[in-house]
C-alpha cells in the first residue's frame, strides 16, 4: 500500500499531538521528530508537484492505450470515461489506478505479441512516470 498524502499528514499530526511516554524521550524522540520532519518535507514536494504529475501521467497512459486500441483492436476499460474534470488527488489516483491496470494488460499483450517497439515505448513511459513522481531526499547532516 502506498499511503496517500492526507494519511501521511494525519499520521504526522497524531505523532505530534499524542504525548510520548517519559521512557521514550531523548534519542528516541529526536529520531521520531526527524522522521516526522522528513515525511513533512516529502509531503510538501508531493503537494507542489503531485497534481501536475498525475494529470500528465494519466494523459500519457491514456494516449498509449488509445494508440494500442487501434493497433490491437482492443478497448481498455474505462479509458474513454477518464477526464481531468476533478483534480483532487483522490480522483486523479482513482483514474490512474484504472489506467495503470489497462497499461499492465496492454504490456502483457505486447510482450506476448513480441512487439518490441511498443514494449520499448511502454518501458520508456514507466521511466518517465517514475521521474515525474520523484521525491528528493535532503542531504544527510554532517556528523
Amino acid at each position: 500500500m502506498t499511503p496517500a498524502l492526507p494519511d501521511i499528514l494525519r499520521g504526522n499530526f497524531l505523532s505530534l499531538a499524542i504525548p510520548a511516554p517519559p521512557e521514550s524521550q531523548g534519542e528516541f524522540m529526536a529520531g521520531r521528530v526527524g522522521v516526522i520532519a522528513l515525511l513533512s518535507l516529502l509531503a510538501a514536494q508531493e503537494v507542489e508537484r503531485g497534481t501536475a504529475a498525475r494529470v500528465w501521467e494519466n494523459a500519457a497512459i491514456a494516449a498509449v492505450l488509445a494508440d494500442a486500441a487501434e493497433a490491437y483492436g482492443v478497448q481498455y476499460a474505462g479509458v474513454a470515461e477518464i477526464t481531468a474534470a476533478d483534480l483532487s488527488l483522490a480522483a486523479l489516483d482513482a483514474a490512474n489506478a484504472a489506467l495503470r491496470r489497462g497499461l499492465i494488460a496492454l504490456h502483457e499483450a505486447v510482450e506476448a505479441a513480441r512487439d518490441l517497439p511498443r514494449h520499448r515505448a511502454i518501458v520508456a513511459l514507466y521511466g518517465e512516470m517514475a521521474q515525474a513522481r520523484r521525491l528528493d531526499l535532503p542531504p544527510l547532516p554532517a556528523r
